[in-house]
């Protein structure tokens, strides 16, 4: 892990920090957790399964992470596995033995995503009452499962994902718009097959809502045609899409082609959604490591949202009050906060939220002595770059000011990237094999 800061207290706090963190949400780990196996006997969560009872057992699935699932459940299965395969972001794959790794492009969609997807859909297709299933998801898992409903091309859903990205939309509305554009989203790909299924979940979404992690692929979906309808139209974007997705909407709206399943279905009853990790670790995590550190720590939530602008301003408040009142934590303090925040986009510029969350940040401790704020994404990729976040501090400005970069006109271009690679301060970790949300912290010595 490569942390650009100086001051060498705060890059071994912040290593230290992260470090436990991703060990604390490793998806090796948390399936062989959350899976247990004694001879033919099976537990998951609170559910036993007979593994004689099942003619072929495979594993499936999508995410950032799934690689390292994919590796943990053919240690705790072995030859009982008949096979299957998993789809990855490019450069997150792993070693296994009888899952297929396949590499694709997130966070839009590509060719080679297509076609694994499409080679998972023919499989569950074949299968029977008398197979089991895995599902190994995390985060990335919608734009790595491309399985464009009839009539919609995967350059429609590429175009439809790339707007909504930059429309500053939820992750909840962009994946209610992609269950209904999709073959495999909103619950559709338990309805797909007949085998028993057991879905293993290491979620990036606030609340770990089943049906929005990865799209909801094996959950049910209370979202709506009408809904993705007005979703597109409330950013802006319904115009802008093709009009072969607004023809398919519109057609979803009249009923012409089935709704997602809903609560209640009766395909849910042979589906099982096991959460095996999420946000609250790390965060609980870096809370004791920074306690150990001689730190004074605080959770401020799990759940931050909103503009990663607007989240700076929060943070710069409190480094304000930490400095002048004590309050709300006495220095040395290190305030802590997971989530996931958005950018709406308006630059040509390159960076994630957790890279313009830092850049805005900067602009709120200009000046400030000893504090420090910086933004994290657990994957190890922030948006579509190499860095998984950055850092910044009261001297960020000054420094920048030093090289003649005007950072407002970087944020402006939203290209948070490339104002740090110039003026310093971004974080590599390269490819983590692991995704929940991101980490905010402030430390304040």
């Amino acid at each position: 892990m490569y942390i650009g800061v100086k001051q060498p207290r705060v890059r071994a706090l912040l290593e230290r920090m992260l470090g436990a963190a991703l060990a604390a949400v490793d998806p090796f780990e948390a399936v062989r957790c959350a899976v247990k196996r004694k001879g033919t006997a099976l537990q998951v969560g609170k559910h036993r399964y007979d593994l004689n009872r099942y003619t072929r057992i495979f594993a499936i699935g999508a995410g950032k992470a799934s690689a390292r699932m994919a590796v943990a459940l053919e240690q705790r299965l072995g030859t009982k596995l008949t096979g299957g395969a998993v789809i990855v972001k490019y450069g997150h794959g792993a070693r296994t033995t009888f899952i297929g790794i396949r590499e694709a492009g997130h966070p839009v969609p590509d060719l080679a995503g297509q076609r694994a997807a499409g080679q998972i859909l023919t499989l569950l297709n074949q299968l029977t009452a008398d197979d089991l299933v895995f599902v190994l998801l995390s985060g990335g898992a919608s734009s790595l499962l491309p399985a464009p409903a009839p009539g919609i091309t995967l350059a429609d859903k590429q175009r439809a994902t790339a707007l909504l990205l930059r429309s500053g939309a939820t992750i909840h509305e962009i994946n209610a718009v992609r269950k209904h554009l999709s073959a495999m989203k909103g619950g559709r790909m338990a309805a797909a097959t007949r085998a028993r299924m057991i879905t293993l979940i290491l979620s990036d979404v606030l609340g770990d809502d089943l049906g929005t992690i990865g799209s909801g692929p094996t959950a049910p979906d209370e979202t709506t045609y009408v809904d993705a309808i007005q979703i597109l139209c409330r950013y802006g974007i319904w115009k802008k899409v093709s009009s072969s997705i607004r023809t398919h909407l519109l057609k979803g709206r009249r009923g012409a082609y089935p709704e997602s399943p809903k609560t209640g279905a009766r395909i849910f009853r042979r589906v099982q959604n096991q959460i095996i990790g999420n946000n609250q670790a790390a965060v609980e995590t870096i809370f004791r490591v920074a306690q150990q550190s001689g730190l004074h720590p605080l959770i401020l939530t799990t759940s931050m949202q909103g503009e990663a602008r607007e989240a700076a301003k929060w943070f710069g408040a409190l480094a304000r009050e930490i400095i002048a009142t004590g309050r709300p934590i006495e220095r040395p303090a290190c305030l802590i906060a997971g989530g996931e925040l958005t950018v709406t986009v308006r630059g040509d510029g390159r960076g994630g939220r957790a890279q313009e969350f830092s850049l805005a940040a900067a602009r709120e401790l200009a000046g400030l002595p000893n504090v420090w704020v910086a933004g994290f994404g657990t994957d190890g990729t922030d948006g579509p770059t190499d860095a998984a976040g950055a850092v910044v501090d009261g001297q960020t400005l000054a420094r920048a000011a030093q090289l003649d970069v005007d950072p407002m006109s970087y944020l402006e271009r939203n290209d948070a990237y490339q104002f740090f690679k110039t003026v310093g301060g971004l974080i590599h970790t390269g490819p983590t094999g692991t995704n929940v949300n991101d980490l905010y912290l402030l430390i304040a010595l």
